[in-house]
């Protein structure tokens, strides 16, 4: 069963890891001392940082031992959702084994499987289901009945030997960009801050190609990932930027490069609206939990 466990051993260790790199950085990799000032500020903003993002992607700590993977197998969904993971993974030139293993892959964390590309996974759950199993020809009824025993065997190596993972969901839906837009202040506001270091000409003008640095800037404000986090995001994103031809470098006053930025914002979020995008993850955690 999956339980829900208390995420204290993995903040710990991001937490320290900071601490570590704030150091680093303040005092150039050497050996210097630290103002506590100086120190007590940074930690500040990393705490601020770990909130914001906790509260808008909350990671559920589970503990799976095997029981949601049986359940699974057991159910009356299994069948079906083996035969389309059969029909996906392409089996006509792999051996049988690698496609039980393939197959294991596409298996979720809702269906009581630990990511399988976690190596540590691989090696302790995965592989051990495997040994002593002898390769057949490949089809499809072969697969449905093998790969059943293996999944089995899998959760008997879960139960014996429980795996922690950190799980994560989000939908964004633009509905972030929804509120912003509702609120003139507001937006007013983050679109100064998004435009505090941009660099301007001798005129005030700006380049346009600053809107998608601009744009990474104020997305977490605004309920979006940012650029390069999300690959379905991204497509989103350049799609809008590609339309208004945002790298064609081209000057523009400040109150016209607000007005664009917020057209694009707006953009997205009708993409959004009309084409949720769901995303996922799931990191298995390696510091025993007490």
């Amino acid at each position: 069963m999956m339980d829900h466990q208390s995420g204290d051993g993995i903040w710990k260790l991001t937490l320290f890891r900071n601490v570590f790199q704030v150091l680093k950085e303040f005092t150039h990799g050497k050996q210097q001392k630290v103002s506590k000032t100086g120190l007590k500020e940074a930690l500040s903003d990393i705490l601020l940082g770990m909130a914001a993002g906790l509260k808008r992607d909350p990671i559920v700590i589970l503990r799976m031992d095997g029981e949601d993977l049986l359940e699974f197998i057991n159910g009356p969904s299994y069948e079906a959702e083996m035969v389309s993971i059969f029909s996906q993974i392409g089996c006509e030139d792999a051996s049988l084994r690698d496609c039980i293993t393939k197959a294991l892959e596409k298996l979720t964390v809702d269906q009581g499987m630990p990511p399988s590309s976690d190596s540590w996974v691989m090696r302790n759950i995965v592989e051990p289901a495997l040994e002593s199993w002898d390769d057949k020809p490949v089809s499809q009824e072969t697969f449905l009945e093998e790969s059943k025993k293996v999944a089995k065997r899998v959760a008997q190596n879960l139960n014996e030997e429980p795996v922690i993972v950190a799980h994560s969901e989000n939908t964004f839906d633009g509905s972030g960009i929804k509120r912003l837009l509702s609120n003139k202040f507001e937006l007013d506001k983050l679109l100064n801050v998004g435009l505090e270091n941009v660099p301007k000409d001798r005129n005030g003008k700006i380049s346009k190609e600053y809107l998608r640095v601009v744009l990474d800037v104020v997305a977490p404000s605004v309920g979006l990932p940012q650029i390069g986090a999300v690959e379905q995001m991204d497509k989103v994103v350049a799609d809008v930027l590609n339309r208004i031809d945002a790298d064609d470098w081209k000057m523009i006053k400040e109150d016209e490069f607000k007005k664009l930025l917020t057209e694009i914002m707006e953009s997205i979020m009708l993409q959004l609206e009309g084409n949720p995008i769901s995303v996922s993850s799931n990191s298995v955690v390696h510091e025993p939990l007490p």
